[in-house]
């Protein structure tokens, strides 16, 4: 089983999650371009490309979706309310609607030998969910969009390999900066997006012996950076009440602009 971040941030998502014998992308927010010369780069032709799955339907998580269909016939899977959006959005261009494939939350499914398991996550769309993907005994997540955690959230991210969890903003950046009072509301609102703090406060919940890999994605351009977002992550878990300090773990961030490392499990 393998995971790559070809882009992770506030302007455009799409992670790579596969076996030998199958190949999903987490969103098609970037461009076909760019996401062909990320599959490239891993020696996987687009059309090798097994489906789509779409966490929501925001510009920087579906840009990507209409070229992506059209070229190769992909299964879009989605929930029934993002896929309506979908279907409804006209920057995607024609693509043929009977390739959206409509999902539920908690209810797991099969693509090839991958198991996928969406869950509901707060943010502000209209039926969100993040993907836990399972391949025998290995399991990856791609957890971000996410006004705040609770247990449902962290019982979902429970024996990952490994994961990639929003770490969206720096609080302090975000409340001093020049974004417009209603913005900076909608962000640190219960339906907005996971804080630095917040990531590492998560994962101590998560955190165990077989955790290979963390990537810190989808941060904010304007009101984060990756440095911060990686000390910030660290000390929340070292400060944690968990019994493990962040010095345990292979901790990055996923860039906006560049692949990361391939994680092979």
């Amino acid at each position: 089983m393998r995971m790559v971040s070809i882009a992770s941030g506030s302007s455009g998502n799409c992670i790579y999650i596969g076996s030998d014998n199958t190949h999903l992308l987490v969103d098609a927010g970037i461009s076909n371009k760019r996401i062909q010369e990320g599959l490239n780069d891993i020696g996987l032709p687009g059309s090798d490309v097994t489906g789509i799955l779409v966490t929501h339907e925001h510009s920087d998580h579906i840009k990507g979706l209409g070229v992506l269909s059209r070229k190769y016939h992909l299964p879009i899977y989605g929930t029934k309310e993002t896929l309506d959006e979908i279907a409804a959005c006209k920057t995607l261009g024609t693509f043929d609607t009977g390739l959206l494939s409509p999902i539920e939350p908690d209810v797991d499914f099969q693509i090839g030998d991958l198991t996928v398991k969406p869950f509901k996550i707060d943010h502000d769309a209209v039926n969100p969910v993040a993907y836990r993907v399972e391949n025998g005994s290995k399991a990856v997540a791609v957890a971000t969009d996410m006004g705040h955690f609770d247990q449902y959230v962290i019982d979902h991210l429970q024996k990952l390999d490994a994961i990639l969890l929003e770490s969206n903003h720096d609080v302090r950046m975000l409340e001093t900066g020049p974004y417009p009072y209603y913005l900076k509301r909608r962000i640190l609102g219960d339906h907005g997006h996971l804080s630095n703090e917040n990531a590492g406060r998560l994962l101590n919940n998560i955190l165990h012996d077989n955790l290979k890999k963390i990537f810190l994605g989808h941060l904010s351009k304007e009101n984060n950076y990756a440095e911060l977002a990686y000390e910030t992550v660290r000390l929340e878990i070292d400060e944690g009440d968990c019994p493990y300090g962040a010095s345990d773990f292979s901790i990055s961030v996923a860039s906006r602009d560049k692949m990361s490392e391939v994680v092979c499990l």
